[in-house]
């Protein structure tokens, strides 16, 4: 017998095997109610299990946003005017640097550079259009959970009517 011969016979036979599985599994699966039963608890038994692991990531990621932003918090910040302008070029660039790779830093080093901007609440705006949308919902929590952030009309204390144009 030729090489062919046998590997075309093998193929053949384990190509038949699958296919009579196949049958087997899709017959017992539309008969046996109690295999299609314990199909549908293993599939919510899975989904469960998925669900859980993404809400304990989110929580996770939640614990490790609120650590960097007091950690941002701890280092402070630049009060002279060309240390600010150079401490928030630096870390806007290095923000577009990290989107790719890293989307918790990249957030904070946005983050950072909102701190030290003018009109924070205008450059929420700018990065409402340039930053990629995973980092922007990391920046948006960062920013949730600073309270001492001052975001011009979104704050409380210049929620009046005199804040709006209104007389």
């Amino acid at each position: 017998m030729r090489t062919t011969t046998l590997v075309a016979a093998t193929a053949g036979t384990i190509i038949t095997g699958l296919l009579a599985y196949a049958v087997y599994f899709d017959h017992k699966r539309q008969t046996d109610p109690e295999f299609r039963r314990a199909l549908k608890r293993n599939n919510r038994r899975m989904a469960r299990a998925e669900k859980e692991e993404a809400e304990a990531q989110g929580a996770m990621q939640r614990e490790t946003i609120k650590a960097v932003v007091q950690q941002a918090k701890d280092e402070g910040f630049p009060t002279d005017l060309e240390e600010k302008e150079a401490y928030f070029m630096g870390q806007v660039a290095r923000g577009e640097s990290l989107c790719a790779e890293e989307p918790i830093e990249a957030a904070l080093c946005f983050y950072k550079a909102l701190k030290v901007y003018p009109q924070p609440k205008d450059l929420i705006s700018i990065y409402d259009k340039t930053v990629p949308k995973e980092v922007l919902e990391i920046l948006a929590e960062m920013v949730a959970m600073d309270a001492g952030l001052q975001l011009g009309s979104f704050t409380a204390e210049s929620s009046g009517p005199e804040s709006h144009g209104v007389e």
